[in-house]
C-alpha cells in the first residue's frame, strides 16, 4: 500500500509525496517531530505535520536568510539565530569567516538531536566553535538583551501555536534593542499568495515597521512550501537592502552558494503588484 504525506496548504489545498519510508517520528514536549524519506524531495522533516524543510530545496531558504544581509554588510561578526535547530542557517553563516559569534537559540532540544541524525549535511554546523546552543524561548531570551548583535536572524515556524510569541510587535521592539545601531534583522515573512497567510504576511509587515525605520520585503521560490512562492523580511536601523549592498566586496569572497547571487539581489526585491498591495494596505 502506497504512504503519502499531506501538507495542507489550507483547508482546501494540500500537498501530497509520496513516502518511501517514515524514517523517525516522536513527540518531544514542544511538538511532534517527523523525518520522512522521499524519492523526490529527499528527507523531509516536518513538525506538528508542516514541511519544515525538504533536502532538495531546503537551500534556497537558508540561503535567502544568511547571505541577502550579509552582502549589505559583510563586516557583520556578531549573530543572533532564533530558532534554527535544523543547522541550516548555521551552515550558511559558518561560511564566513569574519563572523566571530553566533548564538543560536532553539528550544526544542530533541529537534536538534534528530536532525544531528539524520540530517547531519546541515546539523554538524551546529559544532563549529563559534556556535553557542541556547534550549530556551526566544522571547525569554531576548527580552534583557541591549546592543549585542549585528545581525539577528527569525527562522522561525508558523505564526501560530509555539511560536506565536516570534510574530509580536514586543518581540520586534526587543530584537531592535538587541541590535547595534546599524543592526540587520532578517525574518521568514510567510507566504502572500493564500488569504489566512496574507493575512499574517500583512500583520507581521505592519508590526515591523512600527519598531525599524528601515523595512523592505523580498522573495524567494520553494517548491515545498505553500504556493511555492515564499516572502523575507529585511529590517534595520541604518542599512538599506538596494542602496547599500556591497556587490564587489561579498563577490571577492567567494562564497559558494547554489540559489543566491548579488546579481540576484536587486530582482528579490521586485515584488509582484498584488504583494505590493497587501503590504501597502498593512502600512
Amino acid at each position: 500500500m502506497d504512504l503519502w504525506f499531506n501538507d495542507e496548504h489550507t483547508d482546501s489545498v494540500k500537498l501530497s509525496i509520496k513516502v518511501e519510508k517514515q524514517v523517525f517520528s516522536a513527540q518531544s514536549e514542544e511538538q511532534r517531530i517527523d523525518v520522512l524519506e522521499t524519492r523526490e524531495f529527499g528527507k523531509i522533516l516536518a513538525v506538528d505535520g508542516d514541511i519544515m524543510l525538504t533536502q532538495k530545496d531546503e537551500f534556497i531558504y537558508h540561503e535567502l536568510l544568511v547571505h541577502v544581509p550579509m552582502a549589505v554588510n559583510p563586516s557583520i561578526k556578531e549573530v543572533l539565530v532564533i530558532g534554527g535547530g535544523d543547522g541550516g542557517v548555521v551552515r550558511e553563516l559558518v561560511k564566513y569567516d569574519s563572523i566571530e559569534i553566533i548564538d543560536v537559540v532553539e528550544i526544542d532540544p530533541l529537534l536538534v538531536e534528530v536532525c544531528s541524525k539524520y540530517l547531519p549535511e546541515m546539523a554538524n554546523s551546529l559544532n563549529d566553535p563559534r556556535v553557542h546552543m541556547y534550549h530556551e524561548d526566544g522571547v525569554r531570551f531576548i527580552r534583557s538583551l541591549n546592543d549585542e548583535y549585528d545581525l539577528i536572524i527569525i527562522d522561525s515556524p508558523n505564526p501560530y501555536g509555539a511560536g506565536e510569541g516570534l510574530f509580536t510587535r514586543e518581540f520586534y521592539g526587543l530584537c531592535y534593542k538587541a541590535l547595534h545601531e546599524d543592526g540587520i534583522m532578517i525574518n521568514q515573512h510567510e507566504s502572500p499568495f493564500y488569504t489566512d497567510e496574507a493575512y499574517m504576511v500583512q500583520r507581521m509587515h505592519e508590526r515591523i515597521i512600527r519598531s525599524f525605520p528601515i523595512v523592505k520585503v523580498y522573495q524567494g521560490f520553494i517548491p515545498s512550501y505553500p504556493s511555492g512562492h515564499w516572502l523575507f523580511g529585511f529590517a534595520s536601523k541604518r542599512f538599506h537592502p538596494l542602496n547599500d549592498i556591497q556587490d564587489n566586496r561579498w563577490n571577492m569572497l567567494g562564497i559558494e552558494t547554489r540559489y543566491y547571487a548579488t546579481r540576484l539581489h536587486k530582482g528579490i526585491f521586485a515584488l509582484p503588484v498584488y504583494v505590493e498591495r497587501l503590504l501597502k494596505d498593512a502600512e
